[in-house]
């Protein structure tokens, strides 16, 4: 065989493994989000029918994800057809007498009937239509607290992390924060793990209380902070600072037979020590097109290691993580709080109540355009993209619980066709004595459905083009 035919197949079997991976990665992603929509979606709906049944009104078809023209799969069971929808857009529940999605205006010219949605009083109504968010706070709650009380708590104080934080996005660091600086509070509040400073930002993010070599100030951000957040190239935010750890040497590369092996970490520059990755940039300028002597810890041991740098100033090494491997060098605490039984049910309930009022805050926010939230609005592809790509029981109920919370809230805004809408009118029933009437709610239905759709096309809309400016 010669050297240009084993070369050849060598790269082709290097792109059909790098093929399998990344088609593997992308199952993973799918089955984990069509599960948990799916469950989501089911539950929801379930929320609707359970009270339904009990009031006796009739439901003519429960389905997951609608059925246009065509069903997936169909079965009934006493007078409800239990059905899979071809379109994956959503579920719905068909109840008897009730304006909704379908707009059945023939079954509404007729008389009401005893077993419709319509001849039910008011309250009966109310708990039909806010029966499937009252599910999804119920699914989310319980998530936290079995969650807390399976897995407990990984979190990183911010008490431990001595040397500040790494300060990885433009915007963070045009507002004027620095790698290095220790961010004592978010509009006042103070948080105690790195991971709640993170979501505080998200959150709230309008002034942040840093301490900058023993002097402390304040930083305030820029009123567009989440839709600076939403346009920028860059998805990490801020972090622990952490030591330069190999990942992977390219083969095409002046270090790649330089002996480096995958975990090593790098400490020093020519004697000069170097402790945090976010230092190497400005050390490795100084050393253009030259031979650096480097110290590399490997499994407790010192080597020295001699690397080329580029004319660019660069290693050509991709770094990796490993945040176990830097707790133990003492860069920062990991800790893994545990939760009894009982316990766990006010942890979980803490974690619910963050995350409603965290959610409320975005939510706020998004509709108030000076914020410019609304350009970090998401579809279908940016809830996708929350999964990771390998399979994580923790992650996927975590994730799950959010969604959760995220579908009762959204389906509670006050739009025709949501939930939120249906639950308006009939409070304005309750409260006045005086039903709409049919004709107004079918105008109303297919205003709301009209909105739905063009919220459904931004917000998708939003993804694409975030994938191709990207």
């Amino acid at each position: 065989m010669n050297t240009i035919n084993f070369f050849n197949r060598l790269v082709s079997v290097t792109f059909v493994v790098q093929f399998l991976n990344l088609f593997m990665e992308f199952v993973i992603k799918i089955s984990q989000f069509l599960l948990s929509l799916s469950l989501l979606i089911v539950l929801h709906e379930f929320g609707h029918f359970l009270p339904a049944r009990l009031f006796k009104t009739r439901v003519e078809k429960f389905y997951l994800f609608f059925d246009i023209k065509y069903s997936l799969f169909k079965k009934k069971i006493g007078e409800t057809v239990y059905g899979i929808g071809w379109l994956p857009l959503g579920g719905y529940v068909k109840i008897s007498g009730m304006i909704d999605e379908s707009m059945d205006k023939e079954q509404m010219a007729e008389p009401p009937k005893p077993w419709e949605f319509r001849s039910k009083k008011a309250w009966q109504r109310l708990i039909i239509m806010l029966g499937g968010v009252i599910v999804n706070f119920i699914v989310a709650l319980l998530i936290y607290i079995f969650g807390s009380f399976y897995y407990g708590d990984t979190v990183i104080p911010v008490d431990s992390l001595e040397d500040g934080f790494y300060i990885s996005h433009p915007v963070l660091q045009e507002a004027g924060l620095q790698t290095g600086d220790k961010i004592i509070a978010i509009d006042g509040e103070q948080y105690d793990t790195y991971t709640r400073i993170r979501k505080g930002l998200i959150n709230n993010g309008n002034v942040v209380t840093v301490s900058r070599n023993g002097v402390t100030q304040n930083i305030d951000l820029p009123k567009d902070f989440l839709g600076k957040l939403s346009t920028s190239d860059s998805r990490a935010l801020l972090g622990p600072r952490f030591p330069f750890m190999v990942g992977s040497v390219p083969d095409t590369t002046l270090n790649a037979k330089a002996g480096l092996k995958e975990g090593d970490i790098i400490t020093k520059i020519n004697n000069q020590e170097v402790k945090f990755y976010d230092q190497f940039e400005s050390h490795l300028l100084q050393y253009k097109n030259q031979t650096i002597a480097t110290t590399v810890l490997r499994d407790d041991q010192e080597l020295s290691i001699d690397l080329q740098v580029t004319e660019e100033g660069k290693l050509m090494i991709f770094p990796a993580e490993n945040k176990r491997r830097f707790a133990e060098l003492g860069y920062y605490d990991i800790v893994t709080k545990k939760y009894g039984f009982f316990e766990s049910f006010g942890v979980g309930a803490t974690k619910f109540i963050d995350e409603i009022s965290g959610y409320g805050s975005q939510l706020k926010k998004i509709f108030t355009p000076s914020t410019g939230a609304y350009k970090g609005v998401g579809g279908f592809k940016a809830i996708f993209d929350i999964f990771p790509n390998t399979w994580s029981w923790e992650s996927f109920w975590s994730i799950t619980a959010f969604l959760s919370i995220m579908l009762g809230v959204l389906n509670l805004l006050p739009i025709p066709a949501l939930d939120g809408g249906h639950v308006m009118f009939l409070l304005w029933e309750m409260i006045t004595g005086r039903k709409p009437g049919d004709k107004f709610m079918e105008y109303a239905q297919v205003v709301g459905f009209f909105l739905l759709i063009a919220l459904l096309l931004f917000a998708n809309g939003n993804d694409i083009f975030k994938a191709i400016t990207r």
